[in-house]
Parts: C-alpha cells; structure tokens; sequence
C-alpha cells in the first residue's frame, strides 16, 4: 500500500512553503506531490523547489474536493505505472478544500483502495489570521470552511508562530481544542516542522470516522464560500520594481481585508530573476526567486478575496511598466 498524506489548510496558512521543506529536507523518502489550486492561473507550481520528477502531477482549475475528484483518481492512477519512482504521495490541496471528499477517495474507489492508504490528514493553522477567520459564520462561509479543516485533522499545525505572542497562541490553541479534542498540536514558524510528526504516522482511522460519523462516506460535495472569488492577472513585459512595490502596498493597505490570499511572479526589469510575491490579508512580502532563464519575462498574480475587480487589477499591474515601455 502507498502511503498518502493530505495537506489541508485555509488560504495563506503555509501549505507551499511547508512542501518545500517536506521536498529539501533530509529524510530519505521519494515524494510524489499532487497539488491543486483555486483558480484559473497555476502559480503554486512555481513557487515549489525541487527536481522535475517529484512534481508529478498537477490538478489545474478547480477544487479537489469538487468535480476535480474524479481527476484525482485519474492522477493516481497514473501514479501507479511509475510506482518505482517514489515511495509516498503527498497531496496539497487548494486553501478552500474540505478535506472529507478528498479523504472518502481513498474509499469509495475499489482500485485506489487496493493499492492507496491515507496515512493521514494534517492541517496547517495561521496563527495570526485564524481567529477572525473562525468569526465568518455565515453558512457555507469562510468559518465553516476553517472549522471542516481544523475538525477533519489527525495533525494540526499551529504555523507563523513567530508573528503572535504567547497568550495570544495559547488563544487560538483553545479554539483549536473546542473544535478538534483528539488531534495532535504541533506548532511552528515558517512550517518547520519534525517530519517524522507528519510523515508515515499512520493516523487516519476509517474505523473511528465511521464510529463517529456513520454516513460519512456518503456526504454531500462541499460548497465554496459564494462571496470569495479567485482572480488571475497577467501582463507581458517587464515591469517597474519600484512602481510595483508602490502600487501593491497602495493596493494592500486599501483592500487588505478583503484580499485572503495573493501571490505571485513578477518580471521586473534589470534583474534576472523572478520576484516572488505572496501574502495574507496586509501581510505580505516580496522576495527574488529563481533566474527567468529562457522562459518568456511575464508577470502574473492570482488573488483570493471579496469584491474583486479583475480589469482595476490588471489595469494597475499594467501601470507598473517603465515609463517609455509599450503597452
């Protein structure tokens, strides 16, 4: 049986970053990783380090836990006419996964049952941001999703503790006990986490999910927040880093609260490399990545959030070119 770890956590929690230290880290596996994003531009798959053959595959467009389930089964298995190339899957899902459709896949196909074992299910947990996220009740909401998160978890991952005080972890550990009593807390900044914690744990029980839930595997799709919609821009060309940086904290200090989760690759002129940009609500930071090499200089962003504007976004990306450039 091969094992199978599905990462979950709401939008901004660290989930990438976290993949990144499971792909450099010193632990001897062979990791397949599939990952899936919300939205219609794939920029998660470049923001991860590490060689061509441990991103196998890549869910594109739409959620896992929605109509792109029948997509991972596909993905799996095609996972299994390269078995001798990896030793595990690990599974990242978009940050507005629920993590139960996900999870019932594992079960509810005979083949991947036969040759699939979900080791288990470890959410990540923004310290910082996690709070104001519980208090979005409304249904279907951005509360229910962090809570569907945070309760389906065998491991939770309180991450970002670096940017809260001691009493205010504490706080959010308590909520995180209201909602999940029998998971294990670790905690963490920058997702630097013990491996062998979250890796081959053996945590997820069938047995104990049917005990607790007897129809689980047989509810319904999970539905997205309405109101939180995912917006890709792009421009050709190189831009301005100066101007750039200026409009992006404009734009961030204006509509912070509405915008959950941005990233991006930006092209700026007079430096070979890519500009990573990725940030939660106000929170952000902007950082130069690897070189452009013989890829096309473009530059592209996707962001997640309340009342969107897609033409004001691209528009004011677009603005950031040098002066003189054509547009």
């Amino acid at each position: 049986m091969i094992p199978v770890t599905v990462l979950t956590g709401f939008l901004g929690s660290g989930k990438t970053t976290l993949v990144n230290h499971i792909l450099t880290a010193n632990h001897g596996h062979r990791i397949a990783v599939i990952e899936n994003e919300f939205g219609e531009i794939g920029i998660d798959n470049d923001l991860v380090i590490g060689g061509d053959e441990k991103i196998i595959e890549m869910s594109n467009g739409c959620c896992l836990c929605c109509t792109a389930r029948t997509d991972l089964i596909e993905i799996l298995r095609s996972l299994l006419e390269r078995r001798e190339r990896f030793d595990r899957i690990l599974i990242e899902t978009s940050g507005m996964a629920d993590p139960n459709p996900v999870a019932q896949t594992f079960f509810v196909d005979d083949e991947i049952a036969r040759h699939f074992q979900l080791d288990a299910i470890v959410t990540l947990v923004d310290a910082q941001h996690v709070g104001r996220h519980l208090d979005e009740v409304d249904p279907d909401g951005v509360g229910d999703h962090v809570v569907d998160q945070i309760a389906f978890a065998d491991r939770l991952v309180v991450n970002k503790v670096d940017l809260v005080t001691p009493g205010e972890l504490q706080a959010v550990q308590r909520r995180l006990r209201g909602i999940n009593a029998t998971a294990e807390v670790l905690t963490s900044s920058h997702a630097r986490v013990d491996l062998s914690r979250i890796l081959g744990i053996a945590a997820f029980d069938l047995n104990r999910e049917l005990q607790n839930r007897p129809g689980w595997l047989d509810e319904p799709e999970h539905l997205h927040d309405p109101a939180l919609d995912s917006v890709g821009i792009e421009v050709g060309g190189e831009l301005d880093r100066v101007a750039f940086e200026g409009w992006l904290r404009r734009l961030v200090d204006a509509r912070g609260d509405d915008f959950y989760r941005f990233k991006g690759m930006i092209a700026v002129s007079g430096d070979e490399r890519r500009l990573v940009v990725q940030g939660v609500h106000r929170l952000y930071d902007v950082q130069p990545g690897a070189p452009w090499g013989s890829d096309p200089r473009r530059s592209r962003m996707v962001v997640i959030g309340r009342g969107l504007d897609r033409e004001e976004l691209t528009r004011g990306l677009a603005a950031c070119a040098p002066a003189g450039a054509a547009p």
